[in-house]
């Protein structure tokens, strides 16, 4: 399963699995952008009237915060552009998180690790 991760009484996850764990993550995430970038490219070019490749440079120049390069001319395409915007917003933020998602889970899980076996040994109500 993609989003379940070891529980804080099990052990750290070995390296091999982990990194199949931060791959799959990533295919989720170039998922996310593909899809992404599939909505702007399909609204850029028949709603905002631009070829493929303009469409494309739009809609990831969007995607990534950079601003769009081409001009809308159309109230339906300003729509679009907003709405567009507005999603990419959300789409970047959702993607940093899946991304980043096993890696701060494994860090949290190792503190947690270590936390634990010291309290263990140094815990004087653990050793009753």
């Amino acid at each position: 399963m993609l989003g379940a991760f070891e529980h804080r009484s099990e052990q750290l996850l070995p390296i091999r699995h982990f990194l199949r764990r931060v791959g799959r993550f990533a295919a989720l995430s170039a998922a996310i952008i593909g899809a992404a970038l599939a909505i702007g490219m399909s609204g850029y070019h028949w709603l905002g009237g631009l070829p493929w490749v303009d469409s494309l440079l739009n809609a990831a120049m969007i995607l990534t915060g950079m601003g769009p390069v081409d001009r809308m001319e159309t109230v339906p395409s300003k729509l679009f552009a907003a709405a567009y915007a507005l999603f990419s917003g959300l789409a970047f933020v959702s993607i940093v998180g899946v991304l980043s998602a096993p890696v701060v889970h494994r860090f949290f899980h190792a503190l947690h690790l270590d936390t634990a076996e010291g309290r263990s040994a140094d815990d004087p109500a653990a050793r009753q």
